[in-house]
């Protein structure tokens, strides 16, 4: 008879160990999962601002690009005695094959391996982030 109540204590106790360590799992867990929202939050801020200072550069360098492109005008005007549709024709052939050849290499360094694992594996995570 003294096994008995021994064998049913074991079990109780064996149960509320399993739930202490699911317990213990889940809020490890909820841990991982608000760290990894709080970092999210920081690395968003440093997106935004990296993406701020990137349209800057870009709308600089595009402001760079007008004033080239219209010295050169001025420049072909003068070196070469072209007419000024002479000038603007070349300047237009120049820009799209400068623009055939960047969207050409672009397109080729896009085109990576992505593996079916890395790309399952991305959208879990950015789901569980998400909160979807």
């Amino acid at each position: 008879m003294s096994e008995l109540p021994g064998s049913q204590e074991s079990r109780p106790r064996g149960l509320g160990a399993a739930g202490r360590v699911t317990s213990l799992a889940a809020s490890v867990m909820d841990l991982h999962v608000r760290i990894a929202l709080q970092e999210v939050g920081r690395e968003k801020r440093r997106l935004i601002g990296g993406g701020v200072f990137l349209a800057m550069g870009g709308t600089l360098m595009l402001l760079a690009l007008v004033a080239v492109e219209t010295a050169f005008v001025v420049w072909s005007l003068t070196a070469f005695s072209w007419t000024l549709p002479q000038s603007l024709l070349t300047l237009a052939f120049l820009n799209v094959v400068v623009a055939g050849a960047s969207l050409r290499i672009g397109g080729q360094l896009a085109k990576g391996p992505y593996l079916p694992q890395t790309l399952e594996g991305l959208s879990k995570t950015t789901r569980a982030v998400m909160g979807r």
